[in-house]
């Protein structure tokens, strides 16, 4: 370990192993330690007898659960976009092919304490039992607006410039509700809160059209695909993208110390009496206490059930959005549910997932709108995690620190954040065109 780095990477979450891939490919001489003996620090999935010893240590799982290998449950619950920005990451890498993906089946608003499947073309809206007669008809007019956009081509803008006009003005112009504006806002566009209304409108109709994107890009009536054998998969498989291209990875490294020069930027890192040197470090909050932030809490509740969700014909896989604005709170509450088509469950059971940031003393209580909506759950695991955010941007010391995983169910925020850590360490734009591979790269690989 004594030896030269371009880059020494602490923990092996999936925003680490992402960003320590892309280097690896970009030619950097990268050093990964993790202070467990496990790949994924929090993005890893875990089988049932993992699960009882991390949320009920010296219990066994009952027989009635089934066999402990054939849970993959994860400890940070995401469904991947099929045309965002996750997956271009796994295009541009070429990491898909260490990876099996299947289509998720639905997407499912809550309002009035029941569930309406997400429409999302003209046509689904007038289908639709969100909303009522006229306002599905503006509804309609707004989405049909939406698809004939086009920036460059000022007769579809009816007069209307998105990129200097805000959302609010946008929603006013077609008469859109409280209720109609929360469910595009929040189970379209995804946004986590109403700050979007007061920026350009062209942003949101962005987000908008990636949903839409991502619907048709497999041809279902879902946007969203999760890979088998759970979440865990991913940082694994781009574990192994960077073996390819040379990177060292040391798993049950303790670190003892970061260590810095004279003007402040780190110089290298020591691990069990052995120092390794390098230009820049990048790691998950844990690992600098000093440079992080407490900015809130995330809860997250594991429900094993034994039966699909009620009143969603029997899907087995979909995710539900409470928005803010109905239960008349700060944040989103999500619902994400899937089963043993994606190998994380035994058959017969259900992996359901309900998260959100904590606002209250009582914050499974918070949850009790979405728990109402699963019926009898068989095995519940609590997860309450602090949220960090680092202090400053490291361009001064170097030392380049992720954020927390916030409470949503998607991930979009996470791969903004692997984006602008990207921008910091070298001063530009990640380009997401597909990378060739080295010759030979596949016999590389075990």
């Amino acid at each position: 370990m004594d030896e030269d780095f371009d880059c020494i990477v602490l923990g092996s979450g999936l925003k680490e192993c992402i960003l320590r891939g892309i280097l690896s490919v970009e030619g950097k001489k990268v050093l990964h330690m993790d202070r467990n003996d496990y790949y994924g620090g929090e993005s890893a999935s875990l089988n049932l007898n993992q699960l009882f010893e991390k949320f009920y240590p010296g219990q066994k799982p009952p027989a009635s659960l089934g066999a402990s290998r054939d849970y993959n449950v994860d400890l940070v619950p995401k469904f991947l976009m099929a045309s965002g920005l996750m997956v271009k990451f796994l295009l541009k890498t070429n990491v898909t092919r260490y990876l099996e993906f299947q289509c998720v089946q639905n997407s499912y608003v809550y309002k009035d304490r029941k569930i309406y499947r997400v429409p999302t073309t003209p046509m689904e809206v007038m289908a639709s039992s969100l909303m009522g007669m006229f306002e599905k008809r503006r509804c309609a007019q707004f989405q049909q607006f939406v698809q004939n956009y086009k920036q460059e081509d000022p007769k579809t803008h009816d007069g209307f410039d998105l990129t200097k006009r805000p959302m609010s003005d946008l929603y006013k112009k077609y008469g859109l509700d409280d209720n109609t504006q929360s469910f595009l806002g929040h189970a379209v566009a995804l946004y986590t809160s109403d700050d979007y209304l007061s920026r350009p409108a062209s942003e949101t109709i962005d987000k908008i059209n990636l949903y839409k994107d991502s619907l048709l890009q497999y041809g279902g009536i879902s946007p969203y695909i999760y890979p088998r054998y759970g979440l865990g998969e991913l940082p694994q498989a781009f574990a192994r993208l960077a073996a390819i291209y040379g990177g060292t990875y040391m798993l049950a490294k303790p670190i003892d110390k970061i260590n810095y020069g004279p003007d402040g930027k780190v110089v290298s890192v020591t691990s069990e009496g052995e120092t390794a040197k390098c230009k820049f470090v990048v790691g998950d909050p844990s690992y600098f206490p000093d440079k992080v932030k407490k900015v809130g809490k995330v809860i997250r509740l594991i429900c094993i059930l034994n039966h699909p969700i009620p009143n969603t014909n029997n899907e087995h896989s979909l995710q539900i959005i409470l928005p803010q604005r109905e239960l008349k709170r700060q944040f989103d509450i999500y619902v994400m549910c899937i089963s043993a088509e994606f190998h994380v469950v035994p058959k017969g059971k259900y992996m359901v997932i309900v998260s959100t940031n904590i606002e209250t003393d009582n914050p499974e209580q918070e949850l009790k709108p979405a728990l109402e909506l699963l019926g009898p759950i068989e095995q519940k695991f609590l997860s309450i995690c602090d949220l960090y955010e680092p202090t400053n941007d490291g361009t001064k010391d170097q030392v380049f620190i992720s954020t927390s995983y916030d409470g949503v169910s998607h991930f979009e925020t996470t791969s903004e954040d692997v984006l602008s850590i990207y921008n910091r360490i070298t001063g530009k734009e990640m380009d997401l065109t597909p990378m060739k591979q080295p010759e030979g790269a596949e016999q590389n690989v075990d």
